[in-house]
């Protein structure tokens, strides 16, 4: 199942499903309105390596939190992205098998390539 894991108030991720054309064959997951779970959040770590891969520094909590002073763990990135959606590197694309993860220009075309875009 071709997944995306997004937020919709975010102006980066409409662009970029936008710029994928994404059609009905996906499922489209707010993840500020749908909580992601502790199994689709496993499945995805399964699929990027780690947890870590999947954070993101970005979110204000993080420096709110403090967290770059801080040495944290796997299951501490874990835990935060589960506690808090803005923890989630964004947008999770699940292609055929694959996974895309954040808006660096070169994930996105990867992405493309996989939708054979």
């Amino acid at each position: 199942m071709n997944k995306i894991y997004h937020l919709s108030s975010c102006s980066t991720c409409q662009r970029i499903l936008k710029e994928l054309n994404i059609d009905s064959d996906f499922e489209l997951q707010d993840i500020k309105t749908q909580t992601i779970t502790a199994d689709q959040l496993e499945e995805m770590k399964d699929l990027s390596g780690s947890y870590e891969s999947l954070f993101s520094r970005r979110a204000i909590k993080y420096k709110e939190l403090g967290l770059k002073e801080k040495v944290l763990s796997e299951d501490d990135y874990r835990d935060y992205i589960l506690s808090e959606y803005t923890f989630l590197k964004r947008p999770v694309l699940l292609i055929d098998g694959a996974i895309f993860v954040g808006n660096a220009k070169k994930t996105v075309e990867n992405a493309k390539k996989a939708l054979g875009k």
